[in-house]
């Protein structure tokens, strides 16, 4: 009898731990409830009960498109929270880099559809990218249009890694030759070109990571080598001006392209 009592009251314990709990999450998830829409909420909430998040802080960066906030996952492991506008978006420019892209049908203008695809474009690129061996966020869980990654930076202190635009290159030199193979390895191997590649889409890590890989298209794009040599002309302005003398732009997109044709 009494170890029956005590089951009961231990399975008791465990109830009221895991409902002090989920309340302590649902409380942290209010810090941002004030700026984030009611249908993110609900999603925020689904990827809470599902066990991806456990809380949401404030956020690492605000852009046109998204916004990045820190949260914590199950675990208490810091992670980066990738929330994409859908009532605000201005999604004209993302047909560019969507239409035609096979691994997506029906491609229409209305935000309410085009932001989730949007947003899983960039999940399905972060895969290939980390696939290929080449230095990304890890992508851990979407839905709709929120995307949950690996958090960049010190997870201990929750600090988030920097811009490279920010940082202090130990040896530029190095550290162009290595995002121009980060490129060649994106375009090789994992047979996508960032298209949208700069100095504000590469964080410092010990090394440079790539983020922002939504609009990445794949080699069969029309606009592919357009947008390679973009990347790499915006990679080359941004070395010259800390000193780097490197091939010219047509030079290295060359060498990329022939590199993809092998």
């Amino acid at each position: 009898m009494k170890r029956a009592e005590n089951k009961h009251e231990q399975y008791q314990k465990e109830l009221d731990r895991r409902k002090m709990k989920r309340r302590k999450d649902v409380d942290e998830f209010k810090v941002v409830e004030g700026v984030i829409d009611p249908p993110t909420m609900k999603i925020l909430y689904k990827l809470l009960n599902r066990g991806t998040l456990s809380a949401l802080h404030g956020a690492i960066s605000t852009g046109k498109e998204a916004n990045v906030y820190r949260g914590i996952d199950a675990d208490g492991i810091p992670v980066a929270v990738k929330i994409y506008r859908i009532s605000t978006a201005e999604t004209d420019f993302m047909l560019e880099y969507i239409v035609g892209d096979p691994r997506f049908k029906r491609v229409r203008r209305q935000s309410r559809s085009l932001i989730p695809q949007w947003a899983s474009k960039e999940f399905k690129n972060l895969k290939r990218y980390q696939a290929a061996g080449i230095r990304v966020p890890n992508p851990i869980d979407i839905e709709r249009n929120v995307l949950i990654m690996e958090f960049i930076g010190d997870s201990e202190h929750s600090l988030a890694a920097p811009l490279l635009k920010n940082t202090e290159i130990p040896d530029p030199v190095k550290t162009f030759n290595e995002i121009i193979g980060m490129i060649l390895k994106g375009y090789t191997k994992a047979g996508l070109v960032h298209a949208d590649l700069s100095e504000y889409n590469i964080l410092w890590s010990d090394g440079p990571v790539f983020i922002d890989v939504s609009q990445a298209v794949l080699l069969a794009h029309d606009n592919a080598k357009k947008y390679l040599f973009r990347d790499i002309q915006n990679i080359i302005r941004f070395f010259k001006k800390l000193g780097v003398e490197t091939d010219k732009p047509e030079v290295i997109a060359r060498y990329i392209v022939a590199a993809g044709e092998k």
